[in-house]
Protein backbone atom coordinates (compact mmCIF):
# COMPACT_ATOMS: atom_id res chain seq x y z
CA UNK A 1 0.00 0.00 0.00
CA UNK A 2 1.25 3.28 -0.68
CA UNK A 3 1.46 5.32 2.02
CA UNK A 4 2.00 8.61 1.21
CA UNK A 5 -0.28 8.60 -2.11
CA UNK A 6 -2.33 12.47 -2.37
CA UNK A 7 -6.23 12.73 -2.44
CA UNK A 8 -5.86 13.90 -5.80
CA UNK A 9 -5.42 10.37 -7.09
CA UNK A 10 -8.21 8.79 -5.83
CA UNK A 11 -11.21 11.79 -5.63
CA UNK A 12 -14.09 12.16 -8.38
CA UNK A 13 -13.12 15.39 -10.01
CA UNK A 14 -15.72 15.82 -12.65
CA UNK A 15 -18.25 17.02 -9.86
CA UNK A 16 -21.61 18.63 -10.29
CA UNK A 17 -22.29 21.46 -8.42
CA UNK A 18 -25.37 23.45 -7.07
CA UNK A 19 -25.71 27.40 -5.40
CA UNK A 20 -27.31 28.81 -3.02
CA UNK A 21 -30.03 30.67 -5.43
CA UNK A 22 -30.70 27.41 -7.24
CA UNK A 23 -34.10 25.48 -6.19
CA UNK A 24 -34.18 22.72 -3.59
CA UNK A 25 -35.65 20.71 -6.11
CA UNK A 26 -33.14 20.81 -8.45
CA UNK A 27 -31.05 19.69 -5.59
CA UNK A 28 -32.76 16.82 -5.21
CA UNK A 29 -33.11 15.73 -8.80
CA UNK A 30 -29.43 16.27 -9.56
CA UNK A 31 -28.97 13.46 -7.01
CA UNK A 32 -31.82 11.26 -7.72
CA UNK A 33 -31.26 11.57 -11.33
CA UNK A 34 -27.23 10.97 -11.36
CA UNK A 35 -27.56 8.52 -8.83
CA UNK A 36 -25.61 10.61 -6.44
CA UNK A 37 -24.75 10.87 -2.78
CA UNK A 38 -23.27 14.23 -1.95
CA UNK A 39 -23.01 17.75 -4.10
CA UNK A 40 -21.45 20.49 -2.65
CA UNK A 41 -22.87 23.80 -2.64
CA UNK A 42 -20.61 26.44 -3.71
CA UNK A 43 -19.81 30.32 -4.22
CA UNK A 44 -18.28 30.59 -7.62
CA UNK A 45 -15.95 27.73 -7.21
CA UNK A 46 -15.53 28.36 -3.09
CA UNK A 47 -17.05 25.65 -1.19
CA UNK A 48 -19.62 26.53 1.92
CA UNK A 49 -21.60 23.83 2.18
CA UNK A 50 -22.66 20.45 1.57
CA UNK A 51 -26.13 18.56 0.43
CA UNK A 52 -26.29 14.72 0.99
CA UNK A 53 -29.34 12.65 -0.41
CA UNK A 54 -29.55 11.56 3.16
CA UNK A 55 -30.45 15.50 3.75
CA UNK A 56 -32.50 15.16 1.03
CA UNK A 57 -34.85 12.27 2.41
CA UNK A 58 -35.48 13.52 5.48
CA UNK A 59 -37.25 16.59 3.46
CA UNK A 60 -39.07 14.95 0.44
CA UNK A 61 -42.86 13.58 0.75
CA UNK A 62 -41.65 10.46 -1.86
CA UNK A 63 -42.59 7.98 1.33
CA UNK A 64 -46.10 9.31 0.93
CA UNK A 65 -46.49 8.40 -2.45
CA UNK A 66 -46.92 12.00 -3.34
CA UNK A 67 -46.31 12.89 -7.23
CA UNK A 68 -42.80 14.04 -8.41
CA UNK A 69 -44.46 17.73 -9.11
CA UNK A 70 -46.28 18.23 -5.86
CA UNK A 71 -42.91 17.01 -4.46
CA UNK A 72 -40.84 19.62 -5.61
CA UNK A 73 -43.40 22.01 -4.90
CA UNK A 74 -43.46 21.47 -1.56
CA UNK A 75 -39.44 21.29 -0.95
CA UNK A 76 -39.40 24.20 -3.23
CA UNK A 77 -41.75 26.41 -1.36
CA UNK A 78 -40.48 25.33 2.53
CA UNK A 79 -36.90 24.99 2.20
CA UNK A 80 -33.89 27.38 0.94
CA UNK A 81 -30.68 25.85 -0.06
CA UNK A 82 -28.50 27.03 2.62
CA UNK A 83 -31.43 25.83 5.31
CA UNK A 84 -30.83 22.16 3.70
CA UNK A 85 -27.05 22.10 3.40
CA UNK A 86 -24.38 21.56 5.87
CA UNK A 87 -22.27 24.56 6.59
CA UNK A 88 -19.71 23.26 9.05
CA UNK A 89 -17.74 21.47 5.94
CA UNK A 90 -14.77 19.30 6.74
CA UNK A 91 -12.81 19.83 3.76
CA UNK A 92 -9.21 18.13 2.67
CA UNK A 93 -6.54 19.44 0.62
CA UNK A 94 -5.90 17.54 -2.69
CA UNK A 95 -2.02 16.70 -1.86
CA UNK A 96 -3.34 15.66 1.63
CA UNK A 97 -2.42 11.49 1.90
CA UNK A 98 -5.05 9.28 1.71
CA UNK A 99 -4.33 8.32 5.36
CA UNK A 100 -5.65 11.98 6.08
CA UNK A 101 -8.89 11.31 4.43
CA UNK A 102 -9.58 7.85 6.08
CA UNK A 103 -9.00 9.73 9.36
CA UNK A 104 -11.47 12.75 8.77
CA UNK A 105 -14.15 9.85 7.40
CA UNK A 106 -13.20 7.40 9.95
CA UNK A 107 -15.04 9.22 12.16
CA UNK A 108 -18.71 7.97 11.19
CA UNK A 109 -20.49 11.25 10.97
CA UNK A 110 -19.02 12.15 7.32
CA UNK A 111 -19.56 10.18 4.31
CA UNK A 112 -17.68 12.60 2.01
CA UNK A 113 -15.33 15.51 1.61
CA UNK A 114 -14.63 18.08 -0.49
CA UNK A 115 -10.64 18.40 -1.83
CA UNK A 116 -9.65 22.02 -2.32
CA UNK A 117 -6.56 23.16 -3.91
CA UNK A 118 -4.40 25.54 -2.38
CA UNK A 119 -6.70 28.76 -2.62
CA UNK A 120 -9.43 27.39 -1.23
CA UNK A 121 -11.84 26.42 -4.06
CA UNK A 122 -13.36 23.41 -5.26
CA UNK A 123 -11.43 20.61 -6.99
CA UNK A 124 -12.71 17.70 -6.55
CA UNK A 125 -14.54 15.30 -3.73
CA UNK A 126 -14.05 11.97 -1.85
CA UNK A 127 -16.35 9.94 -0.50
CA UNK A 128 -16.22 6.73 1.64
CA UNK A 129 -16.48 4.47 -1.35
CA UNK A 130 -13.69 6.10 -3.21
CA UNK A 131 -11.90 4.74 -0.22
CA UNK A 132 -13.47 1.30 -0.20
CA UNK A 133 -12.53 1.68 -4.07
CA UNK A 134 -8.85 2.17 -3.55
CA UNK A 135 -8.43 -0.50 -0.60
CA UNK A 136 -10.01 -3.05 -2.92
CA UNK A 137 -7.67 -2.24 -5.39
CA UNK A 138 -4.37 -3.00 -2.77
CA UNK A 139 -5.91 -6.27 -2.81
Amino acid sequence: MKHNEPVSHIMSNELLTVHAAQKVSEVYTLLTENRIHHVPVVNGEKPIGLISSSDMMKLSLDAYGTPDSANAEYLDSQFTIEQVMSSDLVTIGADEPIRTAVEKLSTGTLHSLPVVGEDGMLVGIVTTTDLVKYLLDQY
